[in-house]
């Protein structure tokens, strides 16, 4: 028995039964004080083992377009409506073609295309559908695709395509989404997520903590991805962007990421929790090596679509030296 009682009945209800914690369950683990985070952490990494295997999954990222954005998500530098040094990109199939052997060369099982686009247009679409039968043509690899919001029409086409995951992002709570976006509607990100899943595809659907939520509305988010339930759940910290509305906002304190990434895994002990932007800032190297022994069973290497990360081999060898064998892959096209 610990000295506190969220933990015992975390470990009887989540890694027992298998059971995610509630919305007020998961706040109280966000309000666990610092000396509890290690049994919080230890807790959350058994139940990663239980329910989810040793395996580490490994993906790489890159941008097809980059820039130039009509939303205005307050976190993004690639929104076209702030002043942010980032300006729009196009890469061409040969260079998303090389960026897949280079994903596939350090390991990764996934390779993700992504667009800085509400949705895509009929000319994305082809490019798209283009750079899927080139990628597969030469690199063993599954593809998955991050392309703003979707038609029903679309989504059928990735889906006949072979895309393996689709991923849309929440990015926070419903309640604080309003203020984050404004030019499209958390309902709007939802439905996107429920055809995805309807077609059969799997969902990575994610949160960017550090935007100035409280902790109850991390909280809500982690309960809001659960019953979304989603094949994967990327957790970013926020990286304030130079021109964002959010620049001027502090970094989150790294003891209340661990305590994020432990609420997380137990309020989706099945899930793949991967680890995404910002953790660099956030966490450092101790902080995320503690992540990974803490409920994290998946990771993106190399840089992020418009930060860098750490670099691909410190990763992969920290995954050596904690004995995580990196996921072989599923081909499912």
């Amino acid at each position: 028995m610990t000295p506190y009682a969220i933990l015992d009945t975390a470990r009887e209800q989540v890694l027992e039964r298998g059971e995610g914690l509630s919305e007020a369950q998961i706040l109280e683990v966000l309000g666990l004080p610092d000396e509890a985070i290690p049994a919080a952490l230890q807790l959350a990494h058994e139940v990663r083992l239980e329910h989810c295997g040793e395996d580490v999954e490994v993906e790489g990222i890159i941008s097809i377009k980059t820039g130039g954005c009509p939303e205005d998500c307050h976190f993004c530098s690639q929104s076209g409506l702030f002043d942010s040094p980032v300006r729009g990109v196009w890469l061409d199939v040969p260079e998303l073609v090389k960026a897949a052997k280079e994903t596939a060369a350090t390991g990764a099982t996934e390779f993700c295309i992504v667009a800085a686009v509400r949705g895509p247009d009929v000319k994305l679409m082809n490019q798209i559908k283009f750079a899927i039968e080139r990628i597969n043509a030469e690199v063993d690899i599954n593809i998955a695709c991050s392309l703003g919001m979707l038609t029903q029409r679309q989504v059928d086409q990735l889906t006949e395509w072979g895309v393996h995951r689709y991923n849309h992002n929440l990015e926070t709570a419903r309640s604080y989404f309003p203020e984050v976006v404004t030019t499209h509607t958390y309902e709007e990100r939802l439905e996107t997520c429920r055809m995805v899943k309807d077609a059969g595809m799997e969902l990575c659907c994610g949160a960017l903590l550090g935007m100035g939520e409280t902790v109850e509305q991390r909280a809500e988010l982690a309960a809001q991805l659960a019953a979304l339930e989603p094949d994967e759940v990327p957790l970013n910290f926020l990286n304030p962007r130079p021109g964002t509305p959010l620049e001027n906002q502090p970094i989150m304190d790294g003891k209340d990421a661990l305590r994020a990434i432990a609420a997380f895994r137990l309020a989706m002990p099945r899930t793949v929790l991967r680890y995404a932007g910002g953790r660099e800032l956030t966490l450092g190297d101790l902080g995320t090596r503690d992540g990974l022994l803490g409920g994290i069973n998946a990771v993106i290497v190399g840089n992020y679509l418009t930060t860098l990360g750490r670099p691909a081999t410190a990763d992969l060898n920290l995954l050596v030296e904690l004995n995580m064998p990196i996921r072989e892959m599923q081909k499912t096209l």
